[in-house]
C-alpha cells in the first residue's frame, strides 16, 4: 500500500509535518513497515482541502487531529 502525504507549502502550514510523523509512528507501532510505503510529494492540487493524503491513488483530507482515525479506517482496516 502506497501512502503519500503532500508536503507542499499550503499543506505544510496546515500540519503536514505532524501528519507524516504520526503516520510514521502508527506504521511502526502496528508493524506495517513491510506493507506500507510512506512517502511525501509536493502539491497535489487540492490545497483547499487541508493536508492531502493519497492511499493507492485515492485522496483524503487529513489534519493532525484526525490522523489516528484516518489510519484506522483507511490503512489498518484494509491491511488486517
Amino acid at each position: 500500500m502506497k501512502v503519500t502525504v503532500c508536503i507542499g507549502s499550503s499543506c505544510h502550514i496546515k500540519g503536514s509535518r505532524q501528519v507524516v510523523e504520526q503516520l510514521q509512528d502508527l506504521v511502526r507501532e502496528n508493524n506495517l513497515g513491510e506493507k506500507v510505503e510512506l512517502s511525501g510529494t509536493f502539491c497535489m492540487g487540492k490545497c483547499q482541502q487541508g493536508v492531502c493524503v493519497s492511499v493507492d491513488e485515492e485522496f483524503y483530507s487529513v489534519t493532525p487531529d484526525s490522523v489516528k482515525n484516518f489510519f484506522e479506517e483507511n490503512i489498518l482496516s484494509v491491511l488486517k
